[in-house]
């Protein structure tokens, strides 16, 4: 757990990363420097023998390669998906990407790993980058521009700005995360106290990815049908009932736990994502900046 909070320190930084996307070169430079930075980091981890250190340096760093991407990818989400109305299909289709993507890192990551070891693992990655550089390539940004006259902003106003909006602290402290986490715990649960293998952990995890892309094609069908803002007060107290459940976890439960609430919490995901687009804050009405936070 410690590894992993140093490991994805960058994102915990992300209006920072975004800040900088926004304002300085395009998205598109910003994806193409993250990927190729990505691969030569694969290199290095690839044909180097590197001390934990240096190993932890480098995960870190390409970690935040891909932080990089991630916001860039999201702003062209925000600029794209609110120019044809279409954010939340968007979204739907980001998140079974990433869920897919899941499934075979999962799979094919572990038998790589376990067969050739963490080295040839990084080194599969890098026709992946490639692609994502390839892809990038034929997104044709259009640039914005500012016909107000407004100032490029400074960095700690537009942070003050972002943190003290009582509507976004409302929906991504309370009604996103205002919950406990159960990852570990479980699976402290499921090897110690249910004496599962690992084989099945991840058989189930498997399964669990699978319902997260129904639920991202179910949001996909249905993003323009609904009421985000209704649907979203029916969320909140289904999120109680699911924290509640959680105190009879058995064997039995544990699967259909596992498989329920990976279709349903994907939905709730992505739609509160989309409820964010909604929020009119006033640093993101200027035309040059598009959703620094995404």
């Amino acid at each position: 757990m410690v590894l992993t909070s140093i490991i994805t320190f960058a994102w915990l930084i992300k209006p920072i990363i975004g800040y900088l996307i926004d304002n300085f070169f395009t998205k598109r430079i910003w994806i193409f420097l993250a990927a190729l930075l990505s691969i030569i980091t694969a290199l290095i981890l690839g044909f180097a023998i590197l001390s934990i250190f240096l190993l932890i340096g480098l995960l870190l760093f390409n970690s935040t390669n891909a932080a990089f991407r991630d916001v860039s990818v999201d702003g062209i989400m925000c600029v794209e998906g609110k120019k044809y109305g279409i954010t939340g299909k968007i979204q739907s289709v980001q998140w079974m990407s990433i869920s897919i993507s899941g499934l075979i890192t999962g799979i094919g990551g572990g038998y790589i790993a376990q067969r050739w070891g963490y080295q040839a693992a990084f080194l599969c990655l890098i026709p992946f980058y490639l692609l994502v550089i390839i892809n990038n390539c034929f997104y044709k940004e259009q640039k914005l521009t500012n016909n107000i006259g407004f100032k490029k902003p400074s960095l700690i106003p537009e942070l003050k700005k972002l943190f003290l909006d009582k509507r976004l602290l409302l929906v991504s402290l309370f009604l996103y995360k205002f919950s406990p986490s159960f990852g570990t715990p479980l699976f402290f649960i499921q090897r110690d106290e249910f004496r599962w293998s690992k084989m099945w952990i991840g058989v189930l995890g498997t399964m669990g990815t699978v319902f997260e892309i129904s639920g991202a094609i179910l949001y996909y069908k249905f993003s323009q049908r609904i009421n985000i803002k209704k649907w979203l007060y029916g969320s909140v107290f289904l999120g109680a009932v699911v924290t509640l459940s959680y105190l009879y976890y058995t064997p039995t439960t544990a699967v259909v736990y596992n498989v329920l609430y990976s279709l349903i919490g994907m939905f709730i995901f992505i739609m509160v994502m989309d409820l964010w687009l909604e929020i009119p804050l006033r640093a993101w009405r200027q035309p040059h900046l598009p959703f620094f936070v995404a």
